[in-house]
């Protein structure tokens, strides 16, 4: 099973992200944030919005102060930016 242990917001839709198995990636959600729909998501197309991502570690994943989350299967198969390791 895979889970968040960190992350690092970066700039515009990218973010760090570091997994239990010593997984670091850059994915730029950008993609995600303006081609789903729905109006949790939608709310993040405010960068000043989205750079306010947080660690939950309760959830093992990242989320917003709207609601908005990913789970850790998500963020480990998306498409990266950058693989780190």
């Amino acid at each position: 099973m895979i889970w968040l242990t960190g992350h690092e917001y970066l700039e515009d839709y990218k973010i760090k992200i570091r997994f239990n198995d010593g997984t670091e990636k850059i994915v730029d959600l950008k993609n995600k944030v303006f081609n789903d729909h729905r109006m949790v998501f939608r709310a993040l197309q405010d960068v000043n919005l989205f750079r306010k991502v947080r660690f939950n570690p309760e959830a093992d994943t990242i989320e917003w102060p709207n609601g908005a989350d990913l789970a850790p299967e998500f963020l480990y198969d998306y498409p990266h930016f950058s693989h780190l390791n």
